[in-house]
């Protein structure tokens, strides 16, 4: 059972729940992700307001949407894949966009494909990605401060997706036509197993 339930309003800590009813009137729904995030009054603020600022980075709405799902794909979060996918055609991300970050493709369009691959380096290498690799992605027409704004991307799904593995969180129904399932390997705790792990962080 997960040591991580999804809070009511009436149950939650008292410093979560006008945080809660916030993601009330927001969505017409509370998100049981944002449920979970208040067992923690100060995860439930925090996550709020690093998402809001991530709104701020230069990338377009778009470029934004690529980074949160390509991160929700390689860290295998079936809550945040569907979640964002529902979120991505409301803010009428390209179908095709949508269908190559989920299903690991390429985008059509150079310039995003290059946003696309460089998140996945970013994500796969925790960060020691290489010059080259850094180059292309500037030479596709990004900036510096873009680095940083894919990096913050990063971290914010490192928040929510790790927070869905331990909760199992349910699936809400707003976002179960866009469910999604990890490839098979991807959420294979053992294969994190502290020997193994440590031979991939030479």
């Amino acid at each position: 059972m997960s040591l991580l339930p999804v809070q009511t309003v009436e149950a939650a800590p008292e410093a979560s729940r006008p945080h809660l009813e916030a993601a009330g009137r927001a969505y017409g729904f509370i998100p049981n992700l944002t449920a979970v995030f208040a067992n923690s009054p100060a995860m439930i603020e925090a996550y709020g307001v690093l998402a809001g600022h991530f709104e701020k980075t230069d990338l377009t709405p778009v470029e934004r949407q690529i980074v949160l799902m390509t991160n929700n794909r390689l860290n295998g979060c079936s809550y945040c894949m569907a979640a964002h996918s529902t979120i991505s055609q409301m803010q009428k991300v390209p179908a095709d966009v949508i269908a190559a970050v989920r299903d690991d493709g390429e985008i059509a369009d150079p310039k995003l494909q290059a946003l696309h691959v460089f998140a996945a380096r970013i994500n796969e290498t925790r960060g020691h990605v290489a010059q080259a690799e850094i180059d292309t992605f500037l030479s596709a027409g990004y900036t510096q401060a873009h680095i940083l704004d894919v990096i913050f991307g990063t971290g914010l799904k490192t928040l929510s997706n790790y927070t869905n593995h331990i909760a199992e969180t349910p699936l809400d129904a707003p976002f179960q036509a866009n469910a999604w399932e990890a490839p098979l390997g991807v959420t294979d705790a053992s294969a994190w197993e502290l020997g193994e792990a440590s031979a991939n962080w030479d």
